[in-house]
C-alpha cells in the first residue's frame, strides 16, 4: 500500500510521521490525493465519505466552485501584501453581521493565536491576571491554556517545555458545574481576568452545555467584571449564522474565531466589544500584529465562504444532521446499545459510555477500545471520522442524502462491530 509506503518515509522528517497528532492512528494514516464534495481519495485509490472535513472548516465541502474560483483569482494579483485591503473590510462586515458579540475584528492566523491574544486582551483590559477555562476544553496549543483539569487550583502544565509559572494563573473547573465556578470565583473573582469557554465542546467529542448554564455564567461574570470568552473556533458559523451565541441566546464580551471563517485556509479572528476592542495597538497598548494576518487569500476564501452561507443554507444543512442523529439513534434503540449519541445542528458524535456525558471527567469514562472498533469498521466502509474518542464529526452541505443513508448503514455495522455482534442475515 502506497500511504503505508509513505507513511515509513515521512517517520524519517516528521515526528511520528504526521504534522498534527490528532492525523496519527494505527496501524499508519492514509495519505490523500484529492478531495471534492463529500468525499476524499487516497493515494491507494480508495474513496471515503469525509466526517473530518478537515476538522470542521469545510462547511461546503471540499473544493467547493466559488470558493476555488475566487481564491484562484486573487492569487493572480498577489498572495500578500502586508498592507490592508478593502477585502479585510469586506469580511469584517460579514462577521460583524452574523456574530452577536462581534463591534469590532481583528483578523490573525489561526485559532490558537486567535485565544492567545483574546487573553491577552482580557488582561490588559482588566488589569488582572488569572484566567478560568473548563476542565478538558482545548484553546489551542500554547502555553496558557496547555493545562491538565483540576478543581479550582492552578493547574500544572499538561506538555513538558511550558514554566509551571506560566500555567500559575491559569484555573480550571468541570464544565456544566455551576457549584464550583461559583466557589472559585468567591474566593478569586478579584483576580480573575476572563473564563474562556467552548460553548459546546468540540474537543472532547461534544458536550453541550447543561440549560441555563451559559445564562449563569453570562451573570457571574457581568456581577464581577470578569471578560467572558466564548470559544467559537469550531461553532463559529457551524452551530448557527452567528454561532453557538445564536443558537443558545447567550452573548460573550469577546468571540474567538478560526476555521470556517477562514474558508478552509489558514486564518483566525477574535471579535467583540468596541470598549475592549479599541484597546488593541495601534489604538491602544495591547500588542498584537502577524505578518499574515488578514492575508489576502485567506480573506477571500472566508469571504467566498461565509457569503453562501444563508438561513436557508442552515436550515437545510440542521435537516441533514436531524436525519443523521435520527437514524443512529434509531439503531442505539433497535439494538439496545447502552451508548451515548449525541449532537446538534451539522455536528455528531457517539460515545461509548453507558452514562450521559457533561464533562471532561463523563467523557474519559468512555470505553476506547470499542471506539477503535468502530472506527476501523467504518473506514473500511469508506466512510472516515476523526480517529478519536474526543473529537467531533461535522456535515457538510456538500454531502447527499445518499451519503448519509450509506454512513446511517455503515454505522450499523460498525456498531456491531464495536460491541463484537455477529451479523445477522
Amino acid at each position: 500500500m502506497y500511504s503505508e509506503e509513505l507513511f515509513n518515509e515521512s517517520k524519517n522528517y516528521f515526528p511520528g510521521g504526521v504534522n498534527s497528532p490528532v492525523r496519527a492512528f494505527k496501524p499508519y494514516p492514509f495519505f490523500v490525493k484529492s478531495a471534492g464534495g463529500s468525499k476524499l481519495t487516497d493515494v491507494d485509490g480508495q474513496t471515503y465519505i469525509d466526517y473530518c472535513l478537515a476538522y470542521g472548516p469545510l462547511i461546503l465541502g471540499h473544493a467547493d466552485p466559488k470558493v476555488v474560483r475566487e481564491v484562484s483569482n486573487q492569487l493572480t494579483i498577489g498572495t500578500a501584501y502586508g498592507t490592508p485591503t478593502e477585502n479585510e473590510i469586506t469580511l469584517a462586515k460579514e462577521v460583524v453581521d452574523r456574530i452577536p458579540a462581534a463591534e469590532m475584528v481583528r483578523f490573525c492566523n489561526s485559532g490558537t493565536e486567535a485565544t492567545m491574544s483574546a487573553i491577552r486582551l482580557a488582561r490588559g483590559f482588566t488589569g488582572r491576571d488569572k484566567i478560568v477555562k473548563f476542565e478538558g476544553a482545548y484553546h489551542g496549543a500554547h502555553d496558557y491554556v496547555l493545562v491538565k483539569g483540576g478543581s479550582g487550583a492552578a493547574t500544572l502544565p499538561d506538555s513538558p517545555g511550558i514554566p509551571v509559572d506560566t500555567t500559575k494563573n491559569t484555573l480550571s473547573v468541570p464544565f456544566n458545574d455551576e457549584e464550583a465556578l461559583t466557589e472559585l470565583i468567591e474566593k478569586e473573582g478579584e483576580n480573575i481576568a476572563c473564563i474562556i469557554m467552548e460553548v459546546v465542546m468540540g474537543n472532547v467529542g461534544c458536550i453541550e452545555p447543561k440549560p441555563g448554564f451559559l445564562e449563569f455564567i453570562r451573570k457571574i461574570t457581568e456581577e464581577n467584571d470578569i471578560v467572558l470568552i466564548f470559544d467559537e473556533v469550531i461553532t463559529g458559523f457551524r452551530a448557527s449564522r452567528g454561532g453557538a451565541q445564536q443558537y443558545y441566546g447567550v452573548t460573550p464580551d469577546l468571540t474567538t474565531l478560526g476555521k470556517i471563517v477562514g474558508g478552509g485556509l489558514p486564518m483566525g479572528a477574535f471579535c467583540g466589544k468596541k470598549e475592549i476592542m479599541e484597546l488593541i495597538a495601534p489604538n491602544g497598548p495591547v500588542y498584537q500584529a502577524g505578518t499574515f494576518s488578514g492575508n489576502p487569500v485567506s480573506v477571500q476564501a472566508g469571504i467566498s465562504t461565509l457569503t453562501q452561507l444563508d438561513d436557508a443554507f442552515y436550515k437545510e444543512l440542521e435537516r441533514k444532521g436531524n436525519f443523521l442523529r435520527s437514524n443512529i439513534q434509531s439503531i442505539i434503540d433497535d439494538e439496545g446499545y447502552n451508548i451515548q449519541p449525541v449532537g446538534l445542528a451539522s455536528m455528531f458524535q457517539i460515545y461509548f459510555n453507558p452514562a450521559p456525558v457533561y464533562d471532561y471527567a463523563d467523557a474519559q469514562e468512555s470505553d476506547r477500545k470499542q471506539f477503535l472498533r468502530y472506527f476501523k469498521s467504518l473506514l473500511k466502509q469508506g466512510v472516515f471520522i476523526p480517529p478519536s474518542q474526543f473529537e467531533c464529526n461535522f456535515i457538510s452541505n456538500a454531502h447527499s442524502m445518499e451519503d448519509l443513508q450509506k454512513t446511517s448503514e455503515a454505522i450499523e455495522i460498525a456498531l456491531e462491530a464495536a460491541f463484537k455482534k455477529r451479523r445477522r442475515f
